[in-house]
């Protein structure tokens, strides 16, 4: 395993000058919402969320085209290299926006271009897929960012309040939900299969209703499947989370043990990524870990740990709403589950702090092996916190909080966000088919050379099964 550093001020190739996270300046701000390698081209396309200060600083939402070195024989990557960051917009030119709705448009039930990116796939001609956490929703872009078109939300996950309307709101927590995705828990999770035909999105919690007494208390999470030709969805499969007594036995004593009703709100999945047409990986962790809430690592980490899942005989619940219950009804069986590798006791044991977002997977450049170098990116939130009036400030990393664009005290800076690389043996990666997209022009899009600052780091690599 090794690891690339990309620091807190790193800026992106955005048009304007400065690091600071103020309204639509270009601090980079990592790729934790996701990560998708496109091997045709030998280029990776990074997606970071709505912007700093939780959907209440103004934002336009872009993605990011970079590359890396890949050493061939050791997966070792290394010298990241910013080649564009291309801006979303609509099929009017407007750019899409990390605000909330209400605050971007005036009205909870209107989405418009409110943006929550949080997933991210690139179809065979090039145009990419982003799953939205606001929505929830799919859309389809360009390669230089233009709309396409949005895919089509199954009705039940929509979030509708207290009286009966379709409410999108996420910071307004005077709102009540009582059906469809929770509060900031929409699509986190986005995948396409090998041919194109097919995405998997996947909520990264509980809907609201579907748990006892409701979705917090939930292990049962929906993954919908799409028809890209259709946009129309074709399925909905139960992905289980982990269960919070098998995390909590992973945390020393008791003391700092997850509360029963956090297993559908402080543990979730953040990523997935398809083997073939039935078999995805899936990133899933807690709250916990180096970021702004928690800068030094105070509170133990639980669970950062990725999955394999098998759709196969999984049961199609389009149709079968699971509320006022913990367990799965009778005949109803959730897609299968084994654990595929875990995240936080590699980087324990390489003696690596551990981020709290892990928030993006991908299986990278096949190597001289024959094995793959599989890549996680975190997300460092742009290194922005919110006091409980709204107010920003930037987070440095002995857990100062300093006015945004201000410098951090001496010998402290933001806090960075990681690019991780794992090697993964082809008998690991068994079933494995990888995408094959076709060339595509390079997009109309901001472009430079190389970002500054940026460090890698050897680490002594040991996987879970013993190999030393």
């Amino acid at each position: 395993m090794n690891s690339i550093t990309i620091p807190g001020n790193s800026t992106d190739l955005f048009p304007l000058n400065g690091a600071s996270a103020n309204a639509n300046l270009n601090r980079l701000g990592g790729f934790g919402s996701d990560l998708y390698y496109d091997r045709a081209n030998n280029v990776f396309y990074g997606l970071a969320d709505r912007g700093p200060g939780g959907g209440t600083i103004d934002y336009d939402i872009r993605v990011q085209k970079f590359s890396l070195d890949v050493d061939p024989h050791t997966g070792a990557i290394s010298n990241f290299s910013l080649l564009s960051t291309i801006l979303l917009t609509d099929a009017k030119g407007k750019n899409f926006d990390g605000l909330d709705p209400v605050k971007l448009n005036g009205n909870p039930t209107i989405l418009g271009r409110s943006l929550d990116p949080e997933g991210l796939a690139i179809a065979p001609n090039g145009n990419f897929y982003v799953s939205d956490e606001y929505g929830p929703a799919v859309k389809e872009f360009t390669p230089d960012g233009k709309l396409v078109r949005e895919f089509t939300t199954p009705k039940n996950l929509l979030p509708v309040d207290d009286k009966g309307n379709v409410n999108y709101t996420t910071t307004d927590d005077s709102v009540k939900f009582v059906s469809g995705r929770q509060g900031n828990r929409g699509f986190e999770g986005l995948a396409i299969n090998p041919d194109g035909s097919k995405l998997f999105a996947l909520l990264q919690d509980p809907l609201t209703e579907e748990g006892s007494p409701d979705g917090r208390s939930s292990r049962n999470i929906r993954l919908v499947v799409f028809d890209t030709k259709t946009g129309q969805s074709t399925a909905q499969y139960i992905y289980p989370l982990e269960s919070i007594a098998d995390i909590n036995d992973r945390i020393p004593g008791t003391n700092n043990d997850f509360k029963s009703t956090q297993q559908g709100r402080n543990i979730g999945i953040s990523a997935i990524t398809a083997l073939n047409d039935t078999e995805l990986l899936v990133l899933e962790r807690d709250n916990r870990g180096v970021g702004v809430d928690d800068p030094l690592s105070k509170n133990p980490v639980g669970s950062k740990r990725t999955f394999k899942i098998d759709l196969t005989g999984a049961t199609d619940v389009s149709n079968i709403r699971l509320a006022g219950s913990n367990v799965l009804p009778a005949g109803v069986t959730p897609v299968s589950k084994s654990l595929y590798f875990d995240i936080a006791a590699e980087l324990k044991a390489a003696g690596v702090l551990i981020p709290e977002k892990m928030e993006g997977l991908a299986i990278g450049p096949k190597l001289a092996d024959g094995s793959y170098v599989i890549l996680v990116a975190t997300d460092n939130d742009f290194s922005v916190t919110q006091n409980s009036t709204g107010l920003q400030f930037d987070v440095c990393s002995d857990g100062t909080q300093v006015p945004l664009g201000t410098s951090c005290p001496s010998g402290t800076a933001l806090l960075p966000s990681y690019l991780f690389a794992f090697k993964a043996t082809a008998e690991e990666l068994h079933g494995f088919i990888p995408q094959e997209s076709a060339a595509v022009p390079e997009p109309t899009a901001i472009t430079g050379l190389a970002l500054a600052g940026v460090s890698g780091v050897w680490l002594k690599r040991r996987r879970e099964k013993g190999e030393q």
